[in-house]
């Protein structure tokens, strides 16, 4: 301890800018992960969203179809048609809504790179004092 408190200030203003240096390399790191996680995320979100959007697409086909098949066919084949496109739209909503709700939960800022800079710098000025 004694050999502590007779090291040159130069020494210790030196050892200082090195761990610092080493905690910003761990920060950008970690910020690093934490947004490609968050990136891996919203491109699942966005999956789910586009399978939403595209059984939508086919239940307006299918509802089409059945307007279609209504006028021209008889009763039971309109029946049928109405009932897939009516359980294509009820897929489709579900997928949307699953995906949107995964995608509201996304958040934007990295939450743990924020606070170990946080820690960090109080660190840093503790070790100044």
């Amino acid at each position: 301890m004694a050999m502590e408190a007779n090291r040159p200030i130069s020494d210790v203003l030196q050892d200082i800018l090195r761990n610092v240096q080493t905690i910003i390399r761990a920060e950008v790191t970690l910020a690093k992960v934490e947004v490609g996680e968050e990136a891996s995320n919203a491109f699942a979100s966005i999956a789910w969203l586009l399978v939403g959007a595209l059984s939508g697409a086919f239940a307006i086909l299918f509802l089409l179809w059945t307007i279609a098949y209504a006028i021209a066919r008889v009763w039971p084949l309109w029946t049928a048609t109405l009932l897939l496109a009516v359980l294509l739209g009820a897929a489709a909503l579900m997928l949307f809504l699953s995906g949107r709700r995964r995608f509201r939960q996304l958040r934007a800022t990295p939450e743990q790179t924020v606070q170990t800079i946080k820690e960090n710098v109080a660190w840093v000025r503790q070790s100044i004092r």
